[in-house]
């Protein structure tokens, strides 16, 4: 029973319509009614009358208490976002110096957020000189994508904008992660969210 065509329903005497189409509270078609004698068949059953169409030619009124409607659809509002997922964007920083180490350890977080089902954000930091060697931070962007291909895809070929360079990185339909990743710490200074990036 959606009944609901807009946020804002105009009731009883907002209604502007001279004559309205009236459904009651039982679903039963009462006709073509002035809107007078709608809003009377209305209060005769102690009800309000809602306008639910109101693009119809006449529009379409409903015969319901408007208290109870109104917290029927805020009800169904909250309980549609208990079940929205909420995808964080998750940001790794790199070096193109990176050791070997440092790079599988921050491999594995990149792994542990892909597997919470976040976007991942992988930034490549150049400093000074290196910015002369952008390709040595694209072999590791490049590197990483290759090593994670099992799990997740690139959303874009890597970009440099400034003195960064970033992919962003999206897990795979279907992909199944290794049950030591759920077990990795991970340390304040390597990995934070990232508001509106992009």
């Amino acid at each position: 029973m959606s009944v609901i065509a807009t946020t804002q329903q105009r009731i009883n005497r907002e209604i502007r319509a001279r004559e309205v189409r009236v459904i009651d509270n039982e679903g039963n078609q009462l006709g073509v009614l002035s809107l007078n004698d709608a809003i009377q068949a209305a209060w005769d059953r102690d009800l309000d009358l809602v306008e639910v169409a109101p693009t119809a030619v006449p529009p379409v009124c409903r015969i319901l208490d408007f208290g109870k409607f109104k917290y029927s659809q805020a009800k169904k509002t909250q309980e549609s976002k208990k079940h929205q997922r909420i995808i964080k964007i998750k940001e790794i920083k790199m070096r193109p110096k990176i050791e070997v180490h440092d790079y599988d350890f921050k491999k594995g977080h990149v792994m542990r957020f892909l597997s919470e089902g976040h976007r991942v954000k992988v930034t490549i930091m150049f400093r000074g000189r290196e910015m002369a060697h952008t390709h040595l931070g694209r072999n590791i962007l490049d590197r990483l994508t290759n090593d994670l291909a099992p799990y997740a895809a690139p959303e874009n070929p890597p970009r440099l904008e400034g003195r960064n360079m970033y992919v962003y990185l999206v897990v795979k339909p279907g992909a199944v992660f290794p049950d030591s990743v759920a077990h990795i710490a991970v340390p304040e200074e390597d990995s934070h969210d990232a508001e509106n990036q992009d």
